[in-house]
């Protein structure tokens, strides 16, 4: 055991698939906890998206290193006995159910707190626990759809709102649940008692759009309650998305979206600026050449100012499509503005800052090869963070994980026959 690792010693069960509760599993375990995953008899559904070697994805190794699994026919009779073994083993239980699951599966926090007051729980659900939407099943593009984000991100295609690939909400989810569970050890060394951490898939969406997510009650609720009137106006004459879209208020100077904090094309790739401040807006301006009347007044919300933006807007995208992206980022960072070429994520593999800071971890896996994957997202001095080695074939220690939770051969071979757990791969056509 090391001191320097800080989740050294402590144990983690995670009942749970697809991103959220996965990722934050393998934080936990970079950070030196050690994880039994608790997989279905059929294995992650990951396990199959495209997989490098059997039951070996590219999704399912980016989410599951430095874990033991065991797979466990969780719904079965036979298998309380091994659940009951591993909470009792467990200090943390990471769980992510359809709702109403973890109480037909004995699995419900409350009643696990009950039993094990030591124990943290953290439980991620959809919608959270309360409320009208409460036992709704849902997954990343219906909690952004639903919270706001996919709006807020303005995203479209064919004039339709769009998600995008990236799966936000849940990977914003997963470092909630992490920050979640160690705040609760964090309690329980003070106080050594447990507790349970709910984080939901709605809350971890509405963070993404925090700086959207704020009103003045006095100031904007009249322009809300007018955009509200209005939207449902478009809606009953079935306006397209893009119309209604376009209908909503936008909390943002019209100088921002239009010059100052948005992508530009260039001779011959994009680049995105980030001018948060006015000086960065004036250093801009002298960068570019520009007048901006804009820069001289304090308020900026009469629609006058719409359609001035509307015509520098032109310009300035005239501008720098005059010059290569790297004579742009080399002048705009010489006057210390925030700017980089928009890159493909295959780009960022090979790159040498990102290399530089570690970002990156080449991992050997004994089936897949050497597959390159992001290391934590974190940094502790002392190699606190450190990428885990490849989580063993499935199946593989099933003796060995149930004789260390007290199961004998006899007890171990009638588990296999009953088939509540498993030794090797699942066949082609398991569930």
């Amino acid at each position: 055991m090391s001191e320097a690792r800080p989740f050294d010693g402590i144990r983690v069960a995670e009942f749970g698939q697809f991103i959220a509760v996965p990722f934050c599993g393998q934080m936990l375990a970079d950070g030196g906890a050690e994880v039994l995953k608790i997989e279905a008899p059929g294995g992650d559904p990951t396990r199959r998206f495209n997989p490098l070697a059997p039951g070996e994805s590219r999704i399912f190794l980016s989410r599951n290193r430095g874990k033991h699994s065991l797979p466990l026919h969780l719904s079965k009779p036979a298998a309380r006995p091994v659940i009951e073994r591993i909470l009792a083993w467990a200090d943390v239980v990471l769980i992510n159910f359809r709702p109403g699951l973890d109480t037909q599966l004995g699995l419900k926090p409350e009643d696990l707190l009950a039993a094990h007051p030591r124990l943290v729980i953290a439980s991620v659900t959809a919608f959270g626990k309360r409320g009208p939407d409460a036992g709704l099943a849902g997954m990343d593009i219906v909690l952004q759809a639903r919270s706001g984000l996919m709006a807020a991100n303005g995203r479209m295609i064919d004039g339709r709102p769009a998600s995008g690939d990236p799966v936000s909400a849940d990977y914003m989810c997963a470092m909630c649940l992490s920050f979640g569970v160690a705040s609760a050890l964090l309690r329980r060394e003070r106080t050594g008692n447990g507790g349970i951490v709910d984080v939901s898939l709605m809350q971890a969406a509405m963070t993404l759009a925090n700086n959207q997510l704020i009103r003045s009650e006095d100031k904007d609720g009249p322009a809300h309650d007018a955009a509200l009137k209005r939207l449902a106006e478009q809606r009953a004459a079935k306006a397209p998305y893009e119309e209604q879209a376009a209908a909503m208020p936008n909390a943002r100077f019209p100088s921002m979206s239009a010059v100052y904090f948005r992508t530009f094309e260039t001779a011959d790739r994009a680049i995105a600026v980030a001018c948060g401040s006015h000086s960065l807006r004036v250093k801009f301006a002298g960068v570019l050449g520009i007048e901006d009347l804009g820069l001289l007044e304090t308020s900026l919300e009469s629609p006058r100012w719409e359609d001035y933006y509307a015509a520098l807007k032109g310009e300035v995208e005239s501008i720098l499509r005059q010059a290569s992206a790297e004579t742009w980022i080399a002048r705009l960072n010489e006057a210390g503005i925030p700017v980089a070429a928009v890159r493909f994520p295959i780009e960022l593999f090979d790159d040498p800052h990102a290399h530089a800071n570690h970002m990156f971890h080449d991992m050997d896996h004994p089936a897949a090869g050497t597959v390159r994957m992001l290391g934590p997202p974190i940094e502790l001095d002392g190699d606190g963070f450190t990428p885990s080695v490849p989580t063993p074939p499935f199946g593989s220690e099933t003796d060995r994980i149930l004789r260390e939770l007290g199961f004998d051969a006899p007890a171990i071979e009638a588990l296999v026959a009953e088939g509540i757990v498993r030794r090797g791969l699942f066949a082609p056509d398991d569930g």
